[in-house]
């Protein structure tokens, strides 16, 4: 929590820094880009929010955890973000169109703010990138990648700002739209992130290979036949089936599985659990499912229990004949 905090004063102590060059300098470029360093403050809260939510243990009512909280807090992020983008591209056309009268020229005060903004905006995503790294936040990713969206909206400013003082007034509230799209693009990547995780999207290819890669050198493992991963909130969940030596004991073939097990929750602190399920190997070292197959046919069949009605338990043949 100490990147959120750090985050939430650096982008305050923006905000009324570029809020008020803004309207000093009678920038509207400079006064957006002020509202979007101070949307910044509230997804920060938004983030920690979630985070803390997330990090809760499971409970009776959600044995898997609660980490899926956080991905519903970067839809309301990404939602807000949307909002605030679609109101400040409203304000530029507006004021485009000449529904604010005559359109000013920006003072330079307004060009060395949108400087400033530039650089502590950039240094405050390489910050937060490295955080989110570190701990495999895909919310505090989100927050870092919202620093560089402000620190290229503030670019957009920029030029805005120049190019009004160099003579075309114009390009400052068409900055303002500039600044819209930027936004937007933001809380689109955000939403779409926090959907993806919410169904069940798989890993990236490099984490699913790094994974398999993984599996494969565990000692006693012939093959393996399949793996499924898939994102939960920050955390992922992976489903495998490994051949191991099909005449080995049910004890031998369990410590390999549990080997594995522990291979890749430790080799991984993103997944949240490993499941692993055993298939036995010819001798040549594929998998040969038609053995366990074998034994199920020459087993002999389960007898289904009656249905129950309406949540009363069934009857057996024993109560039946009482």
């Amino acid at each position: 929590m100490r990147v959120s905090g750090v985050s939430i004063a650096v982008n305050l102590a923006l905000t009324a820094f570029k809020l008020a060059a803004g309207l000093l300098a009678r920038s509207g470029a400079m006064v957006s880009d002020a509202v979007h360093s101070a949307s910044d403050v509230f997804s920060t809260l938004v983030v920690m929010g979630g985070i803390n939510l997330a990090a809760r243990q499971p409970d009776r009512d959600h044995p898997y955890g609660h980490e899926r909280l956080e991905c519903v807090a970067a839809i309301l992020l990404a939602a807000i973000l949307a909002a605030t983008g679609a109101a400040i591209g409203a304000q530029g056309i507006a004021q485009m169109c000449g529904g604010r009268g005559e359109l000013a020229t920006p003072g330079v005060l307004a060009l060395t703010a949108a400087v400033v903004s530039i650089a502590v905006k950039e240094w405050m995503f390489r910050y937060t990138r490295k955080a989110a790294r570190r701990v495999h936040s895909g919310a505090l990713m989100a927050d870092a990648w919202h620093h560089r969206s402000d620190a290229l909206s503030s670019v957009g400013a920029f030029v805005g700002i120049l190019g009004a003082r160099m003579g075309w007034p114009i390009l400052d509230p068409l900055a303002s739209a500039v600044i819209c799209l930027f936004i937007c693009k933001a809380a689109l990547d955000i939403f779409r992130d926090a959907v993806d995780k919410m169904v069940d999207k798989a890993c990236d290819a490099q984490t699913v290979q790094a994974i398999a890669a993984a599996v494969r050198a565990q000692e006693g493992v012939a093959e393996l036949d399949e793996m499924r991963t898939r994102q939960f909130g920050a955390r992922a969940y992976v489903d495998m089936e490994i051949a191991v030596d099909g005449r080995l004991s049910l004890e031998a073939a369990h410590r390999i599985a549990e080997g594995v097990h522990r291979a890749v929750e430790a080799g991984f602190p993103q997944v949240k659990h490993c499941m692993v399920h055993v298939n036995p190997a010819r001798p040549g070292g594929k998998a040969g499912p038609g053995e366990g197959d074998a034994i199920l046919e020459r087993a002999a069949p389960l007898k289904p229990p009656p249905p129950a009605v309406c949540g009363q338990p069934a009857k057996t043949a024993r109560s039946q004949g009482e």
